[in-house]
């Protein structure tokens, strides 16, 4: 059954001002629409009800919105899941980045022109659009389990179950709390931030242990994980093995301090009075400090910071807790021998934001602060030692002896770090303390999951969990499985508190979306999940193999086989296929392609090219508002399609163009490499690989491989989008124009 389709023009916001709207009323008409009608105020509460009013009484069942961007006024033109609405964006990305057109003159009417082909693009779209149907999961549960009893584990539990939801919480010792159990004191975890604070290990387990949404397994390990988001079952061997189904995991495994022996350079085993951040604890809980040499009482004790910590040879990054750490221990000396002096050696004093006060505390409390590397330490007779340092501050050498004792602030290495590297881009695959490559999947032990791609999270190259670092940063590449805590990213304990909420409340929306078939994020509500034709497929695998999320695996024909729950919606499996037979309702090859041959394309002698933009609706299409919002100003000949991720490119689409006459091509879409910045993980690196297949192919065709390329960008570089934009026309100026107009 055709569709009815009403288009719905907003005259407002400057829009009217710049160009002709009978150019885009005609160009709804030619394309088909039932109904066109224009409202200088769209979206307020006139021009929704005149929406509104023809779905009930013109039987118009397609919506197509031409103003504002579509991340904008969402709820406003929602009309209910059983109407398809699409918007078009003829503001930011049409009346706000061009010149007004001259007034009849219809040589000059390129923003008009520019704002009917946004038009006729969307029209185009919905009419193979299908309303989309949720997936349907049996025996949905909305459990969540927790992998990890200190505090991050504790707390992510917890809050889940003061939600309301069931929680299993699975803890490899005999006893919960981790860390804390091995603790004097924690740092402040609340505002002054200024006061110590007891690990109260007991109330916390006890408070866990009395609340009725929270079954606890300690003593346990994680057999095996198997399933999706929803309908994750879990077998835990406790003694006897445990089946838990669960809807969403939380991986709280916590870190370990770096390896003891790569301190020798600081005196580490060669001193008997150098001791690390834990065992000074473990001296404070049976409340006396003394020299292991010979137990005498402390009077000098000398802290060294970044101990094994931004050390390129041991471990590169900054480890977060330690400053910290060693200001608390610093406080709690000064209260257990008030006659000490202590001081503490460092590169930087990590304690802004809300430890600023408790830096000056530990000032207060008179410890003496020296910024300098150390660069020697010698024991005497007496195993005193005497320590020497390059003095930044003040310059020159200080030198600071008869030390009875020396705290190594030690680094964290994430639980994820240890283990057999499992995948081919290592080298050395070895049992140990092995340093993860990036994106190697590290068989850890501890979540065992059943997926093909691997046993354990994929990891970033220091071990820990990989996940998006600014927008998403529980989310791993494991669909409805979240890391916090020190296993996600190197923090103290207050951090590790606001981070392990953070994650329930993310498992909790996982739960949640999934019980309802719609994803969880990025595209967060999103309804509409691929689907396979299978009598086409052919069993290539690329699908398979290229999903960054493990959603699809195969069956026992080598066919492939979705796992809708841990999809993301993507569609990388979409352009991955070379036959084309994935698609979603909603998006597809085939759509995208009918758009792309739609645009009106002028002929060689009008002088007026056209530059197909594929921008990723994650940055790329952000961006490219942002330019508009700031009213910066491009030429006319562009022409944006907006898509999931660059990783949905389909080399189908690049054909198309190219036949239709387009001059140029350009792909914009996230940044990718080390600190990649693909919402999708790997989505516009994907998109590079498979473009620069075809850069041969169209040389041999006489079409210049310069009129196809990527371009990578976030969303603050849309004061960049001019002049990429006009500098890829300037380019495909000089090689002319595509010599593929003449036979579209």
């Amino acid at each position: 059954m055709s569709k009815k389709i009403g288009v719905y023009i907003c005259t407002g916001c400057g829009i009217e001002d710049v160009m002709d709207i009978d150019v885009l009323e005609e160009a709804a008409d030619d394309n088909g629409a039932k109904v066109c009608q224009t409202n200088s105020f769209l979206c307020g509460s006139e021009g929704v009800e005149m929406i509104q009013k023809d779905l009930d009484e013109a039987g118009i069942d397609t919506v197509v919105i031409a103003a504002c961007s579509g991340r904008v006024n969402h709820d406003v033109f929602n009309f209910g899941s059983d109407k398809i609405v699409e918007r078009a964006n003829i503001r930011e990305q049409v009346a706000w980045v061009h010149e007004a057109d001259e007034p009849d003159d219809d040589e000059e009417n390129h923003t008009a022109l520019h704002a009917a082909d946004v038009i006729t693009m969307a029209i185009t779209k919905v009419k193979d659009m299908k309303l989309v149907e949720p997936y349907q999961a049996e025996n949905v549960s909305k459990t969540i389990l927790i992998v990890g009893g200190g505090m991050a584990g504790l707390t992510a539990t917890l809050e889940a179950a003061k939600a309301g939801y069931q929680t299993v919480l699975v803890e490899k010792e005999a006893n919960l709390g981790g860390w804390l159990n091995k603790l004097h004191k924690l740092t402040p975890l609340g505002a002054p931030y200024t006061g110590l604070v007891d690990p109260d290990v007991d109330a916390r387990v006890k408070e866990l242990e009395e609340h009725p949404n929270v079954t606890i397994h300690t003593a346990a390990k994680i057999k095996k994980t198997i399933g999706a988001p929803g309908m994750f079952d879990v077998v835990i061997a406790a003694g006897n093995e445990i089946i838990e189904r669960a809807g969403a995991v939380i991986l709280a495994s916590g870190a370990t301090p770096v390896a003891a022996e790569k301190l020798s350079h600081l005196g580490y085993g060669q001193h008997k009075n150098v001791i690390t951040h834990l065992e000074l604890e473990a001296m404070a809980k049976n409340g006396k400090i003394t020299r292991p040499s010979d137990r005498q009482e402390v009077k000098k004790i000398a802290f060294i910071q970044c101990a094994g910590s931004r050390d390129q040879e041991r471990l590169p990054y900054c480890s977060a807790s330690c400053c910290i750490d060693s200001l608390k221990q610093a406080i709690y000396l000064s209260e257990l021998h008030p006659e000490a002096m202590v001081y503490i050696f460092y590169k930087d004093i990590r304690a802004s934001g809300v430890y600023e006060h408790f830096y000056k505390e530990a000032q207060a409390a008179g410890t003496v602060f020296i910024k300098g590397d150390i660069t020697s330490m010698n024991e005497a007779s007496d195993t005193t030692l005497t320590l020497e340092a390059e003095d930044i501050v003040l310059g020159g050498k200080a030198g600071l002896d008869e030390v009875d004792l020396v705290v190594l602030a030690t680094g964290m290495v994430p639980t994820t770090a240890y283990g057999t590297v499992a995948n081919a881009e290592a080298d050395d695959a070895s049992d140990g303390e092995e340093e993860a490559p990036q994106d190697a999947i590290v068989a850890s032990d501890i979540l065992n999951l059943d997926y093909r791609q691997g046993s354990e999270l994929p990891t970033l190259k220091y071990g820990f969990p990989d996940s998006h670092f600014i927008c998403f940063p529980y989310e791993t590449r494991r669909t409805g499985i979240y890391a916090t805590g020190s296993v996600r990213a190197p923090m103290d304990m207050a951090k590790a508190v606001t981070d392990a909420t953070g994650a329930a409340l993310k498992a909790i929306q996982c739960v949640e979306a999934t019980a309802a078939g719609a994803a969880c994020h990025p595209r967060s509500g999103d309804l509409s999940y691929p689907e396979i034709n299978l009598k086409r497929c052919t069993q290539c695998k690329r699908c398979t193999e290229e999903c960054p999320f493990g959603a699809i695996n195969e069956d026992e024909k080598t066919n492939p086989l979705m796992n809708p729950t841990r999809c993301r919606r993507c569609g990388t499996c979409m352009g991955a296929c070379p036959e084309r037979v994935i698609s979603f309702k909603n998006y597809s090859v085939t759509m995208i392609g009918k758009m792309i041959k739609e645009i009106e394309m002028p002929e060689e002698d009008e002088e007026k090219p056209r530059i197909l933009i594929l921008a990723c609706e994650n940055d790329a299409v952000p961006a490219l508002d942002m330019a508009g919002i700031n009213r910066l100003k491009y030429n006319p000949w562009v022409r944006v399609i907006s898509v999931r991720c660059l990783g949905s490119l389909n080399l189908v689409w690049i054909a198309d163009a190219m036949g239709m006459g387009y001059d140029g091509i350009l792909l914009i879409g996230c940044k990718h490499g080390e600190d990649y910045q693909c919402h999708f993980m790997k989505g516009s690196e994907l998109a590079e690989i498979r473009l620069s297949k075809v850069s041969e192919t169209l040389d041999r065709l006489g079409l210049e491989s310069e009129r196809v390329r990527t371009v990578e960008v976030n969303i603050m570089d849309y004061m960049e989008i001019p002049k990429i934009l006009d500098d890829f026309a300037e380019e495909l100026e000089e090689l002319g124009p595509n010599p593929m107009k003449d036979f579209a």
